[in-house]
């Protein structure tokens, strides 16, 4: 398997006051970080945040007026651009990763079309993973109430519960058990005050470093679903297999499974037709899927409209070859993903 040389990049996203700064602190005291640049992202004409930042360097960027989510794009891909410059000069020394921490209002779905539709930034950078900070003591609150922290949350690849040391352990239970049913593959982690939750940035990649097996399992994380849909169930939230009804918003977790294996070019027009109808409720797409006359799957990822380009693994991960595929939607009803692929595949979920 060839490796991956782009350049790692984490999106760092959080409802505000959530706690991304103080993670952030964390994060550049760490070991590992070294040769890591950050992108500090700040709604105003005066930014505020890269003076709360303990390691600020020439690596430092801030993107200073607007939302990443809106009239920022530009100055994102600028800056990436500049970094990468910058690097290729001997300007600045290693640039080993880079971290960007977005605005408590931002929604995370642009700042990852960036990093997919411009070519420059695709051709050097890839996203290692998402990481969302979560206020246990606001958690009910926010989520009922902004859009903007259900994404953050339902795009995650890891959350990260914050101001624990503030609340009992019940109150972080709930606050589990709340992202856990907006996101159930998302990994669940506790901060304490001051410290990094150890290998938090570890393994967020599909592959492991140095070409080892790909942790699809990890990624994909198809059983943490399979568990919150079973208690679901237990509880009587609703009767045999249906997803996960999460709040008010409609937000729900569907997961599909096909026997046999697809012609690509019909898979690829169903998700296409897919995600340029109702891509706007499509808040993230992760799978595995079975190719005709390919010995090994081919792993896609998506975002709203976007997706990312496939890639071929060197081998199935187990023994189960079976297409899966994971949807996260807002107010998406199972059969119109299921309808989609009848239509264009001929094929019906198992």
């Amino acid at each position: 398997m060839a490796t991956d040389k782009r350049i790692p990049v984490v999106l760092l996203t959080g409802f505000l006051g959530s706690g991304k700064t103080t993670l952030l602190n964390s994060i550049l005291r760490a070991p590992e970080m070294a040769g890591a640049a950050v992108l500090i992202n700040e709604v105003g004409a005066v930014g505020l945040d890269h003076l709360l930042v303990e390691q600020v360097s020439e690596d430092i960027t801030l993107l200073e007026s607007g939302c990443l989510c809106c009239m920022v794009r530009g100055d994102l891909s600028r800056s990436l651009r500049d970094l990468f410059m910058r690097r290729l000069r001997r300007e600045i020394g290693a640039l080993d990763r880079v971290v960007i921490e977005t605005t408590g209002l931002a929604d995370p779905a642009p700042v990852i079309h960036t990093l997919l539709k411009d070519f420059f930034l695709a051709e050097r950078f890839r996203l290692e993973g998402v990481v969302t900070t979560v206020d246990v003591r606001h958690v009910h609150w926010q989520l009922g109430q902004h859009n903007e922290a259900v994404k953050q949350v339902a795009m995650a690849d890891r959350i990260v519960l914050t101001k624990c040391d503030l609340a009992d352990s019940l109150m972080i239970a709930e606050a589990e058990e709340r992202v856990a049913t907006l996101n159930p593959a998302a990994e669940v982690w506790q901060a304490e005050p001051g410290k990094l939750p150890p290998g938090l940035l570890e393994g967020m990649s599909l592959y492991a470093p140095e070409g080892k097996t790909p942790d699809v399992t990890h990624w994909l994380n198809e059983a943490a679903i399979r568990e919150q849909q079973r208690l679901a169930a237990r509880q009587g939230v609703f009767g045999g297999p249906a997803p996960v009804p999460l709040h008010a918003a409609g937000i729900a977790t569907h997961v599909l499974h096909f026997e046999q294996p697809f012609a690509w070019g019909d898979f690829a027009r169903a998700l296409d037709t897919l995600q340029s109808v109702v891509g706007d409720r499509i808040l993230r797409i992760k799978g595995l899927v079975a190719v005709q006359g390919e010995a090994a799957p081919r792993m896609i990822h998506a975002v709203q409209h976007e997706r990312y380009p496939d890639t071929t693994l060197p081998a199935w991960p187990d023994e189960d070859r079976r297409s899966r595929i994971i949807f996260i939607v807002n107010d998406l009803p199972l059969s119109v993903l299921e309808k989609a692929f009848s239509a264009f595949c001929s094929a019906t979920p198992c």
